[in-house]
């Protein structure tokens, strides 16, 4: 995975409520063996009429030029329904690196911070200053001091991640790769309980 550290740009808002993994990844297009080309598919009710990608649906944010960013703002209750981890996959696939939002389903937060997807929770009230800015406006999400700030304006919040998964997110490690990243430390380990043992 790609490690994240801190990310500044601007952002993708999506003001929706309750957003499910069935709207975030359809479940006709979870047919793939691998993790790559779900991005095509994200959103992929809200972005064509009918399903036909020649005709893009002009009001729905992905379709809209003044936005882009790797940054998604999504309104409250973020990635509920089932527990499917390609919504993660479709998200970090598009280029998505981080979601931001007031509430996030617990199956879905734990698929992200798998994935390399930091999902950043904060209050709503701050969610709100989000979705007023401006298109051009830029934020500064910074895993390491954990906390995302409003560029412009210098408004900031701090949000919770664990320990561990702080770690991993900014070494990309995946759990294999953090167990790896500890081999010398259990060998050390290994080696010192070698030599308590009575002969």
């Amino acid at each position: 995975m790609q490690p994240i550290n801190r990310i500044t740009g601007t952002f993708v808002p999506l003001p929706q409520e309750n957003v499910d993994t069935d709207q975030i990844i359809p479940a006709r297009f979870l047919k793939a063996t691998t993790r790559e080309g779900f991005g095509d598919n994200l959103f992929r009710d809200w972005r064509y009429v009918n399903d036909d990608e020649r005709q893009p649906r002009a009001s729905f944010v992905l379709n809209d030029p003044r936005y882009s960013g790797s940054i998604l703002v999504a309104g409250k209750n973020f990635g509920c329904g089932s527990s499917r981890e390609h919504a993660a996959w479709a998200l970090c696939d598009y280029g998505f690196r981080v979601v931001v939002s007031s509430y996030f389903a617990d199956i879905f937060r734990g698929n992200a911070l798998n994935n390399g997807l930091l999902p950043v929770q904060v209050s709503e009230a701050f969610l709100e200053q989000l979705f007023a800015l401006e298109s051009t406006a830029t934020l500064t999400v910074d895993l390491r001091e954990q906390v995302l700030r409003i560029d412009a304006k210098g408004a900031s919040e701090p949000f919770f991640i664990s320990a561990y998964k702080k770690e991993c997110l900014l070494n990309g490690y995946d759990d294999i790769d953090f167990l790896i990243s500890l081999l010398p430390e259990i060998a050390t380990f290994e080696q010192a309980q070698a030599q308590q043992q009575p002969v």
